[in-house]
């Protein structure tokens, strides 16, 4: 034994550090176990490290891309009456937190007592909440790098506070009707009895506009979709050909949603972390599913996982949904 090693002090991770390495482990395990099934899948709540975060943002501005813009228009048409459905000096909780663009809405409409952005993202969360500092220095702003998707705890200031949960973008869509529920359930957890949740909820509508917003001409969508590749790539010493795979989303009329897939072009290997993944020709690899729910369905979700539903509003043409529930 060297000098070195035996008079060398322990070496001891910080929490951040043990933070990525936990979450590298549960992304390496979760890929292994998504592309070695059958079908093969991933899970969408990967798309988003610091890439593929701001590959999002880009299509939130796309003309195809209604959801973001029909919610903002929500957002900002209701927003008396979503603000006076509130309690003062609450503190508002944005599970996936992402562009803080939507969240901006309510925050500068009433007197929040404080705002924990949660996303699983930190680089992008960080930079985030940097911004919103600078823009509303009066507001307290305590970020929280989690899965929101896992149970978390709330930071420690804000336990005095009732608790306004804040989910929008339709991300509920992404996940199986069971799962949904289960989710719903785990926020309600987290914030409490008494809580409140604002939801927004992408609604059924005519299909050649749902394929539109999936397959959008710019191909950015595209790129968004083949970057969970190149994520798997850089941190798990992946060897996928970006350009053996092409993008294909689809509307299942009978499940109400769409699907997204990562199509192989070719009969190919793969691997990943030393594991040879073994592909078909037109294998695909299911990275997304976004379900579409009408008022009455979601409503009785919401009652199912322990949500009293308040009230709803839609756009004029109802394409789109923003749910405000209460726990009881």
């Amino acid at each position: 034994m060297s000098v070195r090693a035996a008079t060398s002090t322990p070496h001891f991770q910080s929490h951040a550090e043990a933070m990525r390495d936990a979450a590298t482990a549960a992304f390496a395990a979760d890929v292994l176990s998504g592309l070695t099934g059958s079908p093969k899948r991933l899970s969408p709540k990967y798309f988003y490290d610091a890439a593929g975060s701001e590959l999002f943002e880009q299509i939130t501005r796309l003309p195809e891309y209604y959801p973001t813009r029909t919610e903002l228009g929500i957002l900002r048409d209701q927003g008396a009456m979503i603000d006076a459905a509130l309690p003062e000096k609450a503190a508002l909780i944005e599970f996936g937190a992402g562009s803080s663009t939507k969240a901006r809405l309510l925050l500068e409409a009433k007197a929040f007592g404080a705002y924990v952005p949660v996303d699983i993202s930190g680089e992008f969360l960080n930079g985030q909440a940097a911004q919103l500092r600078e823009d509303l220095p009066e507001l307290p702003i305590h970020p929280v790098i989690a899965d929101f998707t896992e149970p978390f705890t709330l930071p420690p200031v804000i336990e005095g506070m009732a608790k306004v949960g804040f989910f929008p973008g339709s991300t509920i869509g992404n996940f199986e009707p069971h799962e949904a529920s289960q989710l719903m359930r785990s926020m309600r957890d987290i914030l409490g009895d008494g809580s409140s949740l604002i939801i927004g909820v992408d609604l059924e509508k005519a299909e050649d506009i749902l394929r539109a917003a999936y397959n959008d001409e710019a191909g950015v969508t595209a790129k968004f979709d083949l970057n969970l590749l190149t994520r798997i790539n850089h941190e798990l010493g992946g060897t996928f050909d970006l350009n053996a795979f092409r993008h294909r989303a689809i509307y299942n009329r009978e499940r109400h949603r769409i699907e997204m897939h990562l199509v192989s072009l070719a009969a190919q290997t793969v691997k990943v972390l030393g594991r040879t993944i073994t592909f078909r020709a037109g294998e695909t690899i299911h990275t997304e599913n976004s379900y579409k729910y009408s008022l009455q369905r979601f409503a009785t979700l919401a009652r199912s996982s322990g949500w009293r539903p308040v009230s709803s509003w839609t756009d004029a043409a109802a394409i789109f949904s923003v749910h405000l529930l209460r726990a009881d």
